[in-house]
């Protein structure tokens, strides 16, 4: 029997909150057997992007990454929120590791080329536009080979939402993929449990009322539910993540509140 591994991703929200985090990290902590910690930062790179004087500018709640902000987001994700994180779970007596994609040469990606999208403004109008998302990186690979020999040595990476194209640069990579791919590329070594936590309790069918959540979701109820925009903006890519974590022989994926990460609470994805 396969061990248990348990990867989880703290989005950029509760990673401001210090009540939320100190709470999450300690539950983190008490999750029995092997585990990863994948985390965002977006709302501390844009905090320390306006205090430089650096605009920061998103289509479709992702981030587009020019020179100026990659090196916020590699000095924020890579530096201050990760080294933090690791800090912290060590008082908890974790033996955490805060990796890039760079490190160990663990993630690889290549810069995202334009691409067409619809947008819609504030009045409510669709267009299609190409937008160049600048310095973003889309994952090629994980190692998971490395990564499961760290972890069967009993260290615990934590993943910045950050990796590299081989060529010398680093890429911005959405946190919520990174935790997929690295949920998949772990699958053949662990049985992995893969746990998407933010504010909420769940998806919720309404977004006016926190306690709506929707137990499973399958595929075809998600596409039904996109299209009648009862899931729309950013919980779209993020269960796309999801289901495509599920598809490559993760075991259970669960998208749940901060702190409730033992994995009997929230939306299940199957």
């Amino acid at each position: 029997m396969r061990e248990k591994l348990t990867i989880i991703k703290v989005g950029g929200a509760i990673v401001e909150d210090e009540t939320q985090l100190a709470q999450l990290l300690k539950n983190f902590s008490a999750i029995p057997g092997k585990k990863v910690l994948v985390h965002g930062g977006g709302r501390r790179a844009t905090q320390v992007a306006t205090q430089l004087g650096i605009e920061s500018k998103m289509v479709n709640g992702r981030r587009i990454t020019d020179k100026e902000m990659l090196q916020v987001v590699t000095m924020v994700y890579g530096g201050l929120v990760n080294k933090n994180l690791v800090a912290q779970l060590q008082a908890h007596g974790v033996n955490a590791l805060g990796l890039t994609g760079a490190d160990i040469n663990a993630i690889q990606s290549h810069q995202r080329p334009p691409v067409k999208m619809n947008i819609t403004d504030k009045e409510g109008t669709t267009t299609t536009k190409t937008v160049d998302f600048g310095f973003v990186g889309d994952v090629d690979s994980v190692d998971g080979k490395m990564l499961s020999t760290l972890i069967k040595e009993g260290i615990t990476p934590v993943m910045a939402p950050l990796t590299h194209d081989q060529k010398g640069h680093i890429l911005n990579t959405n946190a919520d993929t990174i935790a997929a791919e690295t949920a998949k590329a772990l699958a053949p070594f662990f049985d992995v449990t893969l746990i998407f936590s933010f504010e909420k309790k769940g998806v919720l069918s309404n977004p006016d009322d926190e306690d709506s959540v929707i137990p499973i979701i399958h595929l075809t109820d998600f596409k039904r539910y996109v299209a009648n925009g009862t899931i729309a903006g950013g919980m779209i890519p993020k269960l796309e993540n999801a289901f495509n974590a599920i598809q490559a022989g993760v075991k259970k994926v669960i998208i749940t509140l901060a702190t409730a990460i033992d994995g009997e609470h929230g939306t299940v994805i199957q």
